[in-house]
């Protein structure tokens, strides 16, 4: 029977190795879980408790031998008796037999100090050597420092020492604290450090024990002035559009406790300036008030990692009368670095609940690497390493989790390198393996942050594991699935990709009804059961488009989804999703969603999913002569925080031969799928772009004459989710100071490749079609039809053509994903705007390109609008209806509006909202027969919203060229028609 097989492998086991329930699973071919239930039952211990039995006892005996053996020869020897354990528990199990063979020595040395950590040395000591008074100075100076959150910081005895005094000072200084500016580069604590002076402040009496702490990041609202005071200082009823009701302000909020300005120096000069009344006097306005000043009593606490000297106005700096300056990792000692390392690695194995052994080789290799992210990129390269060993130790079977180098991110172990800059490590500080037990760890709360892997990452991996265990797959199959999935999330976690920057959802409660705030909050926590890591940005744009359905439910208006059927089978998933969505919709607010807004939600559910896709981008590489590009790529990469920009220099001895081979190892090592932007100087270099695509297959651009703004265009450019290679390099070309492009293999000719399944059918169909439209044309263009059945050889079969063929473009039934070739669907391709778009890839001149944004349909002459706000409403609901915008379009109008209105020398208003809410490029154009108060005392009465997105430089251009002109401004504010109005715009 099975049963006696059980007991018979347990009774028999090695009693030094007992088995494990999965090992004694896979002898008599059962699971891990009926071996666990089956042992309960019988009342036998698990395979640690049993050895734990006899561990126990062997040690005794050897300690009786030895009564000041080692940790390190007891672990030995009992390795020669066939245990296989770390020197941490053997350590830790010597200590409690020596407690009962040693009570009284234990006891005086414990009363003395509840910090102790090695028993061994006392053994031989006489209890009369501890001296009375020792011990009482030692509790009394434990006493004194216990509630100081300061002196518990690592460095207070060392590189931080000066930085915690001046920080006492400021918070003890009457009445309230000195207002205090923190300096440091990213990571290395600030916002910590100023959390630990507010803490220092409550214990020391100083603050009220209910003092409030309130965190506000300035960079959150940078680019809009007027919303970042509006949280800051609050508002009142009225102040702007959307402000309906009195709102409290941060400064308020933190009246009589600590207000933290994280990233101050993107605080605008208006708000330093704001600033200034209430460090002086104390007192403030809400936005929006003229008359009230307001009184609070806050200590202001600002962080920064920009010299202030260059981004806070003179007048603010003499305000903060503290300023500490945090040093840097590379500026902290090595036994400071050891102890954080220590820290972290002991946060983790109390999040893991396992004990962790740390090999020599990868402490060593984290205390010499250089670590540009400060504490922070350390904790998350700690983080890191631990996820992989807690994998790895799934798949072994381990019960303890062992960190090796391999699990290290792959630049951690290259500080090996440093060893001889850095001067080596002392073996007083580690000469062996690192070995943390979870008891013992450090239960210091982590907060979350971009520095911090997600709490539960580890359950996550145990659940996984033991999930597809119980589903039969292989060990081998499993490692494969659940290493894929976690190098995944640990790759996008190491890109630490910030979204964008909403309205705190606070603010939402302004302009959307209540009741539906509280039906998104749940559907989007739904939503979050079946897909993983959905953004946060579905919250509002959610939230916006219900509340809009909502209304014009309630108004009878339906909105048709044109692409509902092809939404249903392109995205299947996010369809069934979205109609659980809409049933809890529909149940809480009493209504039923037409089918076409199943449709919509999938669409967001879409848009708003986590894939790979979002964290690749277009590389960037600056190449020049002399030391040059490693300053620009420098200087791009800290004013846009990102580390995209990759500078190449060649020396004035160095053959451009070898500058190539160079430049090639550095794109096969950047490249990330969508193709290489060279910025380069002159000469040669220019050429590299046609050599690298050839050698590679690695899509290139080159663009010539190469300067730090065209850099920081080109990286800000990459940075967005979905460009690609052809647009940057277009954009940049546009720009008449940037010359000297040439595409790698751009000198052949011009060919478009037709796709479909096949490559006979719709593909040959397709040629036909092009070669009619360019049949007139003189330029020589070749058109290829090629077949999709595998997508892979589809896309080797494309490379392979553009090695000896210009692509302009592809067009076809489906998209073969090559990010460095645009796409443009036979259906887009038989109206006039695909056509347009063709002959601008190919370079052919389009006889005016607004033909593609002008649509009579969002042409209107109105006589029935008096105010601005209700213009706005009624371009932005035409195109919404119109499926050119999205619904988070209408807000983003509203956020540029409150910057300042927008009008063309006083005569057109010219709204516009952000690039990313823009399905499809469009101008709505009205024409107003009672002129409206646009801005301050500017009334216009022609508006035009331009819906366009920022490859559409032409376009932009044209219009403006266009509305410029006397003769047509007076035109059309003449007109009496829409297709009079088209015609003025079009026959220019």
């Amino acid at each position: 029977m099975l049963e006696d097989k059980i007991l018979k492998l347990i009774e028999n086991e090695d009693k030094r190795k007992p088995l494990t329930d999965s090992e004694i699973a896979k002898l008599v071919n059962t699971t891990r879980e009926y071996i666990t239930q089956f042992r309960i039952e019988k009342n036998i211990s698990n395979s640690r408790q049993r050895k734990e039995k006899i561990l126990y006892e062997d040690i005794k005996k050897l300690i009786m031998g030895d009564k000041n053996i080692s940790d390190r020869h007891l672990c030995k020897k009992l390795s020669l008796l066939g245990y296989d354990i770390s020197r941490y528990s053997a350590s830790q199990i010597k200590k409690n037999i020596i407690k009962k063979m040693f009570p009284m020595i234990v006891e005086a040395v414990e009363s003395a100090s509840e910090n102790l950590t090695e028993v061994k040395p006392l053994i031989n000591k006489n209890v009369k050597e501890i001296k009375k008074k020792e011990i009482v100075s030692s509790v009394n100076k434990e006493n004194n420092e216990k509630n100081n959150y300061l002196r518990k910081i690592i460095g207070y005895h060392g590189s931080l020492k000066n930085a915690i005094s001046q920080a006492e000072a400021a918070v003890l200084y009457p009445p309230h604290g000195l207002h205090t500016l923190l300096l440091g580069p990213s990571g290395v604590g600030k916002s910590f450090f100023a959390e630990s002076m507010y803490k220092f402040a409550i214990s020391s009496s100083h603050f009220g024990k209910n003092a409030p702490f309130i965190i506000f990041n300035c960079a959150d609202y940078s680019e809009n002035p007027q919303l970042l005071l509006s949280q800051l200082f609050g508002y009142s009823k009225g102040a702007f559009t959307g402000a309906n009701t009195d709102k409290v302000g941060l400064v308020e909020k933190a009246n009589n406790g600590v207000l933290f300005l994280d990233e101050v120096h993107r605080l605008p000069s208006e708000g330093q300036e704001i600033l200034f009344y209430l460090l002086d006097k104390g007192k403030y306005r809400r936005l929006g008030e003229t008359e009230n000043s307001r009184i609070a009593n806050v200590m202001i606490i600002a962080a920064t990692t920009e010299d202030p000297k260059s981004v806070l106005l003179l007048t603010f700096r003499r305000r903060i009368p503290m300023i500490i300056e945090l040093p840097s990792i590379n500026n902290r000692s090595i036994n400071e670095r050891y102890i954080l390392i220590k820290n972290f690695f002991s946060q983790e194995a109390s999040r893991v609940g396992k004990e962790i052994t740390v090999r020599y080789e990868v402490i060593r290799s984290l205390l010499l690497y250089n670590c540009p992210g400060n504490i922070g990129q350390l904790r998350s390269d700690i983080q890191v390493a631990c996820a992989r060993g807690f994998f790895n130790s799934l798949s072994h079977n381990s019960s303890d989790v062992v960190i090796d180098i391999k699990d290290l991110p792959d630049h951690v172990p290259l500080g090996i390198l440093s060893v001889e800059d850095r001067g080596g490590v002392s073996e007083d500080i580690i000469n062996e393996d690192l070995v943390i037990n979870p008891n013992d760890a450090v239960t210091e709360e982590l907060k979350d942050d971009r520095y911090m892997l997600p709490d539960g990452i580890y359950n996550n991996i145990e659940e996984k594991y033991y999930k597809l265990e119980r589903q039969g797959l292989s060990k081998d199959e499993i490692n494969k699935i659940i290493w894929s999935k976690m190098e995944f999330n640990i790759n996008k976690f190491a890109k630490n990709i910030e979204t964008n920057v909403f309205f705190p959802k606070e603010e939402l409660k302004n302009i959307i009804d209540e009741k539906i705030l509280n039906v998104v909050e749940n559907v989007t926590n739904i939503a979050k059961q079946y897909i993983e890591n959905i953004q946060e940005n579905f919250y509002y744009c959610i939230a916006m488009h219900l509340n809009s359905t909502y209304e014009r439910l309630k108004q009878g208006r339906i909105i048709k989804n044109p692409e509902s059927d092809y939404i249903k089978k392109q995205y299947y998933n996010e369809y069934r999703i979205a109609k659980l969505l809409t049933k809890e919709i529909n149940k809480s607010l009493n209504i039923k969603l037409p089918e076409d807004e199943i449709g919509f939600i999938a669409m967001y559910l879409k848009t708003f999913s986590s894939t790979d896709e979002n964290v690749r981008r277009v590389a960037v590489i600056v190449l020049s002569h002399g030391h040059v590009a490693c300053g620009m790529a420098d200087v791009v990469n800290t004013l846009l925080g990102t580390n995209l920009a990759v500078g190449i220099e060649m020396s004035l001895d160095e053959s451009p031969r070898s500058l190539l081979k160079r430049t090639i190892e550095v794109v096969k090592k950047v490249h990330e799928g969508k193709g290489c932007l060279l910025l380069v100087d002159m000469g040669s270099l220019v050429t590299f772009g046609e050599i690298i695509t050839k050698e590679t297959g690695i899509p290139t651009s080159v663009i010539g004459r190469v300067d730090t703004v065209m850099v920081l265009e080109a990286v800000r450019r990459a940075l967005i989710a979905n460009s690609n290679l052809y647009e940057i390099a277009k954009a940049l070309d546009g720009d008449k100071v940037y010359v000297g492009k040439v595409q790698g293999v751009k000198k052949y000719i011009k060919t478009i490749i037709t796709i479909c399944i096949t490559g006979e059918g719709t593909a040959l169909k397709i040629k036909k079609y092009l070669e009619d439209i360019f049949s007139n044309s003189n330029m020589s263009l070749n058109i290829i039809p090629i077949g999709i059945m595998n997508r892979k050889s589809a896309q080797n079969e494309i490379i392979n053509i553009s090695k000896e063929n210009n692509i302009a473009a592809i067009v076809g039934t489906i998209d073969p994903e090559l990010e460095t070739i645009p796409f443009i669907s036979f259906k887009e391709i038989l109206k006039e705007s695909g056509k347009l778009r063709l002959k601008d890839l190919l370079g052919v001149e389009s006889v005016n390109p607004l033909i593609s944004v002008i649509d009579e349909e969002l042409i209107q002459i109105r006589d029935d609008i008096f105010a601005k706000s209700d213009l706005i409403d009624e371009m932005c609901k035409l195109l919404i209806t119109k499926g050119k915008v999205k619904e988070g379009y209408i807000m983003s109008v509203y956020k540029r509006e409150l910057m300042g209105g927008t009008l063309l020398e006083g005569t057109f208003g010219i709204p516009h909202g952000l690039a990313e809410f823009v399905e499809q490029p469009s101008l709505a154009i009205f024409k107003l027969n009672n002129p409206i108060l646009w801005d301050y005392d500017c009334k216009v009465d022609v508006v035009i919203m331009i819906a366009l997105k920022e490859s559409d430089v032409k376009i932009v251009e044209k219009l403006f060229d266009t509305i410029s002109r006397a003769e047509i401004i007076d035109r059309l504010k003449h007109a009496d028609s829409s297709k009079e109005i088209s015609d003025i715009l079009l026959k220019m």
